[in-house]
């Protein structure tokens, strides 16, 4: 499980059905499951992500087993990468960055 900073004002591309329709545009498929939504892509057998607040959004993945290609699991991190983007509105240096920084001050 991880959690996601969600970049100030950027609720307003993620709120009602909006999240459901990216999460189907960037993987394909996207189920609603309580109060959160599941999809699945590549080696990814589950990626269920859940709004907990107007900055923060939850998101849990689980690999399918066996052997997998190495272009299919990357394929399937680039994707989750692109997902988590559009999003949370921030790129994937700006998410290690808040994580640092997070780390450093001793919030994680």
């Amino acid at each position: 499980m991880v959690e996601y900073d969600i970049k100030k004002g950027w609720h307003k591309n993620i709120e009602g059905d909006l999240l459901g329709k990216m999460m189907k545009e960037v993987f394909g498929n996207v189920s609603q499951k309580g109060d959160s939504l599941v999809s699945s892509y590549g080696v990814l057998e589950s990626i269920t992500v859940k709004v907990l607040s107007k900055d923060k959004l939850e998101v849990v993945t689980a690999s399918k087993d066996g052997k997998m290609a190495d272009d299919e699991i990357l394929d399937s991190k680039r994707k989750l990468n692109v997902f988590v983007e559009k999003a949370t509105g921030f790129d994937a240096k700006a998410r290690m960055k808040r994580a640092q920084a997070k780390a450093k001050g001793g919030d994680l």
